[in-house]
């Protein structure tokens, strides 16, 4: 579980509520068709925009990367990926068979190699499954900032909604600062949606599928390695190439 994003989130909700409590009441802040404008307006630009089936598709990804998933460290993948190719060099690629793999596509790509198939096979197959999880990853990323342009816009709409209501009650002076109030608080709701959930999970779901990307690169990278015979070391040169200058050091005195 992605403890950080978790922490970040519900810390950024605690402090905005907090300092609202402080200043004027929880209560002074609850505007419930404020709160209908943006959120369920929100909900049905983001449906014009993107398919249902896109949508959901989106928060269940959202839910299970950026939360629920852990980080695949390039420095043990790596390693797994050498003791692969010291298995096939002394047993034939059969000894993969049993291996016990725990990233899924690490799986998938063994179970490609040992039902024999050619190493260009191999490797198409593994490249088709890479873009397709970009794909949805990308899809889900557009989502999110969708919903991060849209909110602030309702957001915005509402606002004037509530000063045009306002502007019709010019003749009571007292009712004019209320009003304001319940008019602003729309476009802090769609700033808080926009900026404290949808932006946020945009970004760290473009991170997630950079690090996908990068996870099933070496894979492939290491599975068309391995098919062809190459040697562990010289497979493990080139899977340096994925990490950044400071694993490399770790990774050589490892």
């Amino acid at each position: 579980m992605d403890i950080m994003t978790l922490a970040g989130l519900v810390a950024s909700v605690v402090v905005i509520v907090a300092a609202i409590a402080f200043s004027s009441g929880i209560m002074a802040f609850v505007n419930v068709p404020g709160i209908a404008i943006v959120i369920i307006g929100t909900l049905a630009v983001t449906l014009i925009k993107y398919r249902l089936s896109s949508v959901t598709s989106a928060v269940r990804m959202a839910l299970a990367t950026v939360f629920f998933e852990r980080h695949d460290s390039p420095i043990n993948l790596i390693f797994q990926l050498r003791e692969l190719a010291v298995v096939v060099r002394k047993q034939g690629i059969l000894g993969l068979e049993d291996y016990p793999a725990e990233h899924e596509f690490l799986r998938k790509a063994i179970n490609l190699a040992v039902d024999g198939h050619p190493p260009d096979l191999v490797e198409d197959a593994l490249i088709r499954e890479m873009q397709q999880t970009s794909l949805r990853y990308e899809t889900a990323e557009r989502v999110f900032r969708g919903i991060g342009e849209t909110a602030p816009a309702l957001g915005m709409m509402g606002t004037l909604v509530g000063l045009v209501q306002m502007l019709r009650q010019m003749d009571d002076p007292s009712a004019i600062g209320p009003a304001m109030a319940v008019a602003l608080l729309t476009t802090f709701y769609g700033v808080f949606i926009a900026n404290v959930i949808a932006l946020p999970l945009a970004d760290k779901l473009q991170v997630k599928m950079q690090d996908d990307q990068r996870t099933m690169a070496m894979i492939v990278t290491s599975m068309r390695s391995i098919l062809e015979g190459q040697n562990p070391r010289v497979m493990q040169e080139l899977l340096t190439a994925f990490l950044e200058p400071t694993q490399r050091g770790q990774l050589e005195e490892d």
